[in-house]
Parts: C-alpha cells; sequence; structure tokens
C-alpha cells in the first residue's frame, strides 16, 4: 500500500536510503552516504512531496517528488524485483504530467529500470556533489526529439 508520507516515517525512510544508497553506488564511497543522512533528515525530506510503500506495518520503500523531479525511489534490497518500485514510480507519474530524474551512469540496474518504465536520457552531465556522470532522463510531456538514446 502506498501512503503519504508521516513524519514518523523519517528514521525507515532514512535507513532505506542509507542501505539502499551505499549498496547501490558501491562506486561512490560509503562515507559520503553516511554525511548526507542529516541533510536527508534536515533539507531534501522536508522540502519533498514524500510516499511510502508499507507491507504488512513495514515501511519497504519510499518515492519523494520535488517540482516535477523524482528526487528519490527507493525500495529495500530484499524487496527489490517485486513490482514495488514499479508501483512507487506509477504513482509519482499520476501525481505529474512530466517526470525528470537523474541517475548514475554506473547504476546500470536503475537505468534499464527507467528506461524499462517510458524515461528517455535527455543528456549526460557530472553530478556536482561526487563528479560522477549521470543520466538526466524524463517521462512524459517532453521533446523526444531531444533524447540520446
Amino acid at each position: 500500500m502506498i501512503r503519504a508520507y508521516d513524519e514518523d516515517d523519517i528514521e525507515a525512510v532514512l535507513q532505506i536510503w542509507l542501505s539502499t544508497s551505499i549498496l547501490a553506488h558501491c562506486f561512490i564511497p560509503a562515507d559520503f552516504w553516511i554525511s548526507q543522512v542529516e541533510n536527508m533528515r534536515n533539507v531534501y525530506i522536508p522540502a519533498s512531496e514524500n510516499y511510502v510503500f508499507v507491507i504488512d506495518s513495514e515501511i519497504v520503500g519510499f518515492s519523494s517528488l520535488y517540482e516535477n523531479n523524482l528526487a528519490a525511489l527507493f525500495v529495500v534490497p530484499h524487496r527489490q524485483g517485486k513490482g514495488i518500485g514499479k508501483q512507487l514510480l506509477n504513482h509519482a507519474k499520476h501525481r505529474r504530467a512530466t517526470l525528470t530524474l537523474s541517475v548514475y551512469k554506473e547504476n546500470q540496474a536503475s537505468y534499464q529500470f527507467y528506461l524499462s518504465q517510458g524515461f528517455n536520457v535527455l543528456r549526460e552531465q557530472t553530478d556536482v556533489n561526487t563528479g560522477h556522470p549521470e543520466y538526466v532522463m524524463n517521462c512524459g510531456g517532453g521533446n523526444s526529439s531531444e533524447t540520446l538514446v
């Protein structure tokens, strides 16, 4: 079940974000992700429109929207591949006419997931926080003639 985020969800959301970020982005030192927890807690989560996916009273995934940007989509590792990410993404798509996101080029699993869900690459850029290349992708309302793929 997807429901709106509540402030009481913060610890579960941060744990999912941190553990999944470390696993999915093994090309970035874990210390970087650990250093970002307080920014997530105090800046990014409060500034975003957040939703959680709950199974048997346990939060197993979440998504964050900031304007038309899908700022976060995370599912606990042992629940990945079971449709939770797709449901969270479809929920986000229904909330915005157009969605944009950034995904690290080296995170091929997520990149392929977004391609399979109708996203197109708009451009490649370097993430200013990590120095790693990332794709900026969008879905809906965008001009497909601008895609790279």
